[in-house]
């Protein structure tokens, strides 16, 4: 499952869509309500959440033999996918790109129940470099899970002219993880 916060985000939605067919994975990738030409409007996380599980719920129905669901989101909907995997056990790794601590509230991964990706870059306008070494310090003091950081020099918070090490970091943690 793929999901995102903006239209400038696209490209990168994209891209790491095509990277995880590469793979062999199903992939859904949505707009949340009220982005692009989604239908509805923005709710604070609640009603994205919702929709997050709805496409979740419909992938797995997809693919009912499959033993290994991931999870993507960009910016805020990294917030989104780290809530949804608190509330999902079947969800097997993350990958969320450029979170905004420094905006929303991650408390809530006490302990983060898989491990996963945080793909954040050198130079975001909006997140500044304290806020992600705090979630960092965060979720690798946790038990049972590894959370890699892993960071793009020179990118800025859409990974402009960055594609080919945004590509690369995400196909790197695949083959890493994945059971396939």
């Amino acid at each position: 499952t793929l999901s995102s916060s903006s239209a400038a985000s696209d490209v990168y939605k994209r891209q790491a869509f095509h990277t995880f067919l590469k793979n062999g994975f199903s992939v859904c990738r949505f707009n949340f309500r009220g982005v692009g030409k989604s239908e509805g409007k923005f709710d604070n996380g609640q009603g994205e959440l919702s929709d997050a599980a709805a496409v979740l719920d419909w992938i797995q129905r997809q693919n009912p033999n499959t033993n290994e669901s991931w999870i993507v989101g960009f910016s805020f909907g990294s917030l989104i996918c780290m809530q949804l995997l608190m509330r999902r056990p079947e969800i097997y790794r993350f990958i969320a790109i450029c979170p905004q601590p420094n905006i929303y509230d991650f408390n809530f991964l006490a302990p983060c129940p898989s491990s996963g990706m945080v793909l954040y870059s050198s130079n975001d306008q909006l997140v500044p470099p304290d806020a992600t070494k705090t979630l960092e310090t965060k979720l690798k003091n946790q038990k049972s899970i590894n959370v890699d950081f892993v960071k793009i020099e020179g990118a800025n918070h859409f990974f402009a002219g960055k594609e080919k090490e945004f590509n690369g970091a995400i196909e790197k943690y695949i083959k890493k993880e994945s059971r396939f």
